[in-house]
């Protein structure tokens, strides 16, 4: 079942996807890749966010769509986390997506799709992934999927750029 939808966002929801861009932003800065993420109750309040951690930590799995994965299994009923929609500067890779379904949560939200940051990647020069990029659908066909957000996936492109011209 293929759930992907355009994106149709309230100003509520653009407004999370700009702090995803804050949080890769904080990520970046902090010498780590640019990828940030908030976890957002079914009745609109934040219970969480979290941003890229793999440098600073030497954990590759430090990603934080599976940091809140974890956040939301520890804190939140079922009910809750099938209501909750996680907004994400990227979106999922394969061990995410997995975390994300496993947990139930539900809505994901992103800017820039698996493709297009495979694509940055190859523009830059970086070598493959040890893990294929492929869209969340794939992993977890369940979950309702909206992305990319065209108009703010530039600005994660920049935040890419950024982090690969300092290595």
């Amino acid at each position: 079942m293929n759930m992907t939808t355009p994106l149709n966002l309230t100003t509520t929801e653009r407004g999370h996807l700009l702090r995803c861009i804050e949080l890769a932003t904080e990520a970046l800065d902090a010498g780590d890749e640019p990828f940030g993420s908030v976890l957002v109750a079914g009745n609109g309040t934040v219970l969480a966010e979290d941003r890229n951690r793999v440098v600073s930590s030497g954990d590759r799995t430090r990603h934080p769509e599976f940091e809140l994965a974890r956040w939301a299994a520890a804190n939140m009923t079922p009910e809750e986390r099938a209501a909750a929609t996680v907004f994400t500067s990227g979106e999922h890779c394969p061990m995410c997506a997995a975390a994300h379904g496993w947990v139930g949560l539900g809505r994901i939200v992103y800017i820039s799709s698996s493709s297009q940051l495979t694509a940055w990647l190859t523009e830059l020069g970086v070598p493959s992934s040890p893990v294929r990029g492929l869209a969340i659908r794939e992993i977890a066909p369940d979950i309702l999927v909206e992305g990319p957000a065209s108009d703010l996936a530039e600005q994660v492109h920049d935040l890419h750029r950024r982090f690969y011209r300092k290595l």
